[in-house]
């Protein structure tokens, strides 16, 4: 794999992960009440679900779920639940804290590195869209005449490498604008828009169908 392949993954990648989904909203709930720290165990989350979804797919255990319609709706609906969960409980959160004052601590029980972890890798690794987009590029990208399973962790660590960079850009913008981001009132609207954007995603996860295979 050249130079120039890698560089379009990477370009692709990039458009991918900065697009508005789950990641990002999770980060921007996660920063303003529980700090930088566990913003990037967010990130270490994504890290570890990316590498699970790429081994499941170059193992081969990705395609069997893919063109398995029982195996699919499993991890979808389960995807979807857990969005819609963190919606939910999102929504919850800023309308029965809407009659504190607005000096109130702003985090009232900050996530512990641990949970920002998980919250990270489940919010990835229950979305079967990831090994969908590694199976789909896999091929594209992996030359024929060099190692295919060294290739394909390639992509995987491009993919990582871009996600990382990515939030961690996003985690210190957080950081900078914690006077503002840390305010009752902010903490409030976050939370409703967090809501709301995670329904939207249960939701077009749990109506999305896998392309036919072929």
């Amino acid at each position: 794999m050249g130079y120039s392949e890698m560089a379009a993954f990477a370009l692709a990648t990039f458009f991918l992960v900065s697009s508005p989904g789950p990641n990002g909203a999770l980060i921007a709930k996660t920063v303003p009440t529980s700090g930088i720290l566990a913003g990037f165990a967010n990130v270490a989350g994504f890290f570890t679900a990316f590498w699970l979804h790429g081994t499941l797919s170059i193992l081969g255990l990705s395609v069997i779920i893919m063109q398995s319609a029982a195996a699919f709706a499993v991890i979808k609906y389960i995807g979807a639940a857990y969005l819609c969960w963190i919606g939910v409980k999102s929504l919850y959160e800023a309308f029965a804290n809407k009659a504190r004052s607005n000096i109130a601590a702003p985090a009232r029980r900050p996530r512990s590195l641990k949970r920002a972890y998980l919250e990270g890798l489940l919010t990835n690794g229950l979305n079967p869209k990831v090994s969908m987009f590694y199976l789909a590029v896999f091929p594209q990208f992996i030359p024929h005449d060099g190692h295919p399973i060294a290739s394909a962790y390639a992509l995987v660590a491009i993919h990582s490498a871009v996600n990382i960079s990515w939030f961690s850009l996003v985690i210190l913008l957080f950081a900078k604008l914690t006077k503002v981001t840390r305010t009752d009132s902010f903490q409030r609207l976050l939370k409703g828009a967090t809501g709301v954007v995670f329904l939207g995603f249960g939701y077009k996860l749990a109506t999305y169908r896998a392309a036919p295979a072929v």
